[in-house]
């Protein structure tokens, strides 16, 4: 069956469904990105037309079509320790600084994605407690969040096949952190999957259960957002974050007018922000 384009009518009207949604702006002439995304779920949901199965979604009819629908446009592509200086950052000086302090550490990685981040966050936590043994006695708690529930339940199993695997896992990290699994996948090992919880949350609402925090991962995110409601995560992250505690963004991402809740801190090759106290 030959797909047809979405028509324009249609289009805006996903798009401004989309940003009252999840808050992710579509603009202008990304047609191509709703044909490729939605397609797939043409066979499943038996539709003959993208604008039939984005009717039925704004109709809100079927909620497991708008989950689908949602999984679909939401769900990006990542790797393991991306852009690796926060990474390295973690183990050079975030992680020395916050083990002085005796108390349980708190992590947050938004927008979480197929699990790569978090997990790799963990890594870094079991690479420093090696290096320094008896560093946080109290444990460390890395809570990693989505909006798709499909991606959530991948990610809390722990299982990458090859072509996942091969996305900037050096060969050590993969024999040290994963073993095989009877799926013919390789599974993270259960350490580092008990440091992380996967929980759903939608950056549009509110996060005061996620608790008192002290590094944020908001990576990569932020870029699909309209000037406002980044502001607005921003904010609210400000508000989770300990004085003085940490948020990443992502390498062509900054905090624009939130500049008076943090402070830029630069770690050539890229930088972290530090909240104000």
């Amino acid at each position: 069956m030959k797909v047809k384009d979405v028509s324009p009518q249609r289009y805006q009207q996903f798009g401004q469904f989309l940003e009252q949604q999840c808050g992710i702006v579509l603009g202008d002439n990304k047609q191509y990105l709703v044909r490729s995304r939605l397609s797939p779920l043409l066979y499943q949901y038996e539709y003959n037309a993208i604008d039939d199965l984005i009717a039925a979604t704004i109709a809100n009819s079927n909620r497991a079509l708008l989950q689908s629908v949602i999984d679909a446009m939401t769900t990006n592509e990542t790797l393991w320790f991306r852009d690796s200086y926060p990474f390295d950052m973690l183990k050079q000086s975030l992680l020395p600084s916050l083990a002085t302090k005796n108390k349980r550490i708190r992590i947050w990685s938004a927008a979480c994605s197929s699990g790569q981040e978090p997990y790799s966050i963990a890594m870094s936590v079991l690479e420093y407690q090696r290096q320094k043994p008896g560093a946080f006695a109290q444990g460390v708690e890395i809570v990693a969040t989505d909006l798709s529930a499909n991606m959530l339940s991948r990610c809390e199993s722990g299982l990458y096949d090859e072509l996942s695997l091969a996305r900037g896992l050096s060969a050590a990290r993969r024999e040290q952190f994963f073993t095989p699994h009877s799926s013919g996948q390789m599974q993270v090992i259960a350490p580092v999957r008990r440091m992380v919880s996967f929980r759903s949350l939608n950056l549009l609402h509110s996060y005061a259960g996620q608790g008192r925090l002290d590094i944020v991962f908001c990576r990569n995110v932020l870029i699909y957002f309209a000037p406002e409601i980044k502001q607005r995560i921003l904010q609210q992250i400000a508000a989770q974050l300990q004085p003085g505690g940490i948020l990443f963004l992502g390498a062509s991402e900054s905090i624009g007018a939130a500049s008076e809740l943090f402070t830029m801190e630069k770690c050539p090759p890229g930088l972290y922000y530090q909240r104000k106290s």
